[in-house]
């Protein structure tokens, strides 16, 4: 495309302001699959923000591999996400309604993102044939993917909930011809893209758990004691995601990626970020909203909804990064899975519990484990630099 200069393969940036603003709408987004969580605290609630969250990720995705092969500190570039970014807050604006009157304008305002992304990615790497070929023909039934989503928006119920499901199982088969091309990658980037969102994810949880409370403030109830410590024992289980993410497994994962060659590094970008990555940030969503109910109502004992929540955010989350580090290094993540089990024990025997001692305890889980898996590396690391 002219006016955009594609860098060498050798090339690594970091994120433009550009990709910043545009992960700003998905802020709204994650809000609204809070929300959603948080009024209808039941399984088809569940399944159904699954469903819109995977198909949001798909179009966040798109636009990740493809600012990673076209930086985006330049004017064109900028524009497309400037317009992407508009797209996004309709696409956030009817996630509650998008399986009633919303879904003609959350799968349309869907379908611009994505397209826009795979449009940026096509007409930029005209010049590199192998890895035009590879995105013609991953983009080819990527694009496909999206029909049975932007028609299914027309339609109501059941009909709708299965075109977008065949939708995303197009997708599925896109990301399979995909494995057998070459894509560029660029290590760095797509490390600080993923931890971007993470981050983004993150800060959901304080405002999951700060407005609620606020809301009381501002009724007079005022901060009691516990309340104060439920807001504390939420930002520290906040913080204890955010460091069981970027302390070990996101710099090892950007190590890895750069020790590999074209073909493997597109599979692995693949595998690690694109599939990985999406239980990851899922989780942070769905334990943000356990942790809002919570953290409202500490002094009582938390609903069994609510606990499974915050149970089933922490498998999301850990089993993403576990199933990263097995891809990556073939190692099994084992005091993820051991503080999942010893959590879901926490939460699903503790139902008499008050709401503040379940997260106490949950914090202080997660610390072991941490310092437990620091420990185990450190030791692996210094056995094989004495080898």
């Amino acid at each position: 495309m002219r006016g955009i200069t594609v860098p060498d393969l050798g090339e690594d940036f970091t994120a433009d302001p550009s990709e910043l603003y545009f992960d700003l709408a998905f802020v709204f987004a994650f809000s609204q699959l809070v929300g959603v969580l948080v009024h209808d605290h039941n399984w088809q609630a569940v399944g159904r923000t699954a469903l819109l969250f995977t198909l949001m990720w798909v179009a966040w995705s798109q636009f990740t591999w493809s600012a990673n092969a076209v930086p985006g500190n330049q004017r064109i570039v900028r524009l497309v996400f400037l317009i992407a970014t508009a797209a996004s807050v309709p696409m956030g604006a009817s996630i509650g309604t998008a399986f009633e009157g919303g879904g003609v304008l959350f799968s349309l305002s869907l379908a611009v993102i994505f397209l826009m992304g795979l449009a940026l990615y096509v007409l930029n790497v005209k010049d590199q044939p192998e890895v035009f070929r590879s995105v013609l023909s991953y983009g080819g039934v990527a694009a496909a993917s999206f029909v049975p989503l932007v028609v299914g928006g027309f339609f109501e119920g059941g009909l709708r909930l299965a075109l977008w499901l065949s939708s995303l199982g197009i997708f599925v088969i896109a990301l399979v011809v995909a494995g057998g091309g070459d894509f560029l990658v660029r290590s760095g980037h797509f490390a600080e893209r993923h931890g971007l969102i993470i981050i983004v994810a993150l800060g959901e949880v304080i405002v999951a758990v700060g407005l609620p409370v606020v809301d009381a403030l501002e009724e007079g109830e005022g901060l009691g004691g516990r309340t104060l410590l439920a807001l504390l024992s939420a930002a520290t289980f906040a913080g204890l995601l955010w460091w069981s993410y970027f302390d070990l497994p996101q710099p090892s994962f950007e190590h890895r990626s750069e020790q590999l060659g074209l073909r493997s590094k597109g599979r692995f970008s693949r595998d690690v970020y694109t599939l990985w990555h999406l239980p990851v940030v899922a989780g942070v969503i769905l334990a943000a909203a356990g942790l809002e109910e919570i953290t409202l109502h500490p002094s009582e004992p938390a609903d069994l909804s609510y606990r499974l929540m915050l149970l089933g955010g922490l498998v999301l989350f850990h089993l993403g990064v576990a199933g990263a580090v097995l891809r990556a290094h073939s190692v099994i993540a084992v005091e993820r899975g051991v503080v999942v089990l010893a959590v879901a024990a926490v939460l699903l025997l503790g139902g008499s519990a008050n709401a503040i001692t379940l997260l106490v305890v949950v914090d202080v889980l997660l610390l072991v484990m941490l310092v437990v898996e620091a420990k185990r590396v450190r030791a692996v690391r210094r056995a094989s630099a004495a080898q």
